[in-house]
């Protein structure tokens, strides 16, 4: 099998197995094991000036960047006797660094939780899987919001870019996102010692997303012709509104489902991206299908581009 046949049928073993099985439990799962480095290293690191602080938060974010990278190098290596069974354990790791299934079921929970009259479930439920923000005062309809923005703004998070990633650079690639993802999640905050000690892993994060990002928010554009929702709306708010969140890469996303679900996003004295009424639950489970449909024009267009340019030049 040629060099880009195997990584396109690799990265779809892996999105196959993820949307199978979901994450692994965290004793088997390596982005857990790096977030446990991580808040290890943010508990005996993160004190002291503003210069140590960066120094330090540097060195944490390269340090499991490097972890990663190596990681994956070694699985690699020690998987070439294996033959074809190479690509079945290359598929599971990468598996690892999407989560497809996991957000798709996040939001369905909110969703069930809602239509229940449960808000006490939804909140607790949008608070342990998706949002960092309070959500103890949080209405139904903000609740409904803050799940859309989460699935919109993963879809570069979680799927996009470590696939993309893996396409451009292989297993290290998508292993070094991962870590600079979980690193800027786990650490890239504006709160105390973390304005300066995760500082680095927040810019690393926005750097990486760049393109992903805007890949993500025009394949939500195109995805709404498919999904019955507007394809215009998407696309007007997507102009007009990415620049209103703090990120520069996640009001792309999210502007763009504001737009494509017609519906209001807003987080309390942050940004309101969107003009329509606050979501629903029949809005969460339309930006989950925006979503799916959104990834997979991402991932399977330049996934076809690879394949053809490999035919092209194969003797």
């Amino acid at each position: 099998m040629t060099t880009g046949a195997y990584v396109v049928v690799v990265l779809v073993g892996a999105i196959v197995i993820d949307a199978a099985f979901g994450d692994p439990p965290n004793r088997w799962h390596p982005v857990a094991w790096l977030g446990v480095v991580i808040e290890a290293a943010r508990r005996r690191l993160a004190h002291g000036s503003p210069i140590r602080l960066l120094a330090t938060g540097a060195l944490v974010t390269f340090g499991v960047a490097a972890i990663a990278a190596a990681s994956a190098a070694l699985v690699l290596r020690a998987t070439l006797p294996l033959g074809a069974a190479a690509g079945v354990v290359e598929a599971l790791v990468l598996s690892t660094c999407l989560s497809v299934r996991g957000l798709r079921r996040a939001a369905a929970e909110i969703a069930r939780a809602l239509e229940k009259g449960d808000l006490a479930s939804a909140r607790r439920a949008v608070s342990c899987h998706l949002v960092s923000r309070p959500t103890a005062d949080l209405d139904p309809g903000e609740v409904a919001a803050a799940t859309v923005e989460s699935v919109a703004e993963n879809l570069t998070d979680s799927v996009v870019a470590p696939a993309l990633m893996y396409l451009a650079f292989g297993l290290p690639g998508a292993a070094v996102y991962r870590a600079v993802n979980t690193a800027d999640a786990m650490i890239g905050y504006r709160d105390g010692a973390l304005e300066h000690f995760g500082k680095l892993a927040a810019r690393a994060d926005d750097v990486l997303n760049l393109i992903p990002a805007r890949i993500s928010a025009l394949a939500i554009v195109a995805a709404a012709a498919f999904t019955g929702t507007s394809p215009r709306g998407a696309l007007k708010t997507l102009w007009r509104d990415r620049r209103r969140t703090a990120s520069p890469n996640a009001g792309w996303t999210m502007a763009a489902m504001a737009g494509a679900l017609n519906v209001r996003l807003t987080k309390r004295d942050a940004y309101t991206l969107g003009d329509g009424p606050l979501p629903s639950p029949r809005h969460i489970y339309a930006s989950v299908l925006v979503m799916l449909t959104a990834a997979s024009l991402s991932i399977g267009i330049p996934s076809l581009l690879l394949l053809l340019n490999t035919f092209q030049n194969t003797p």
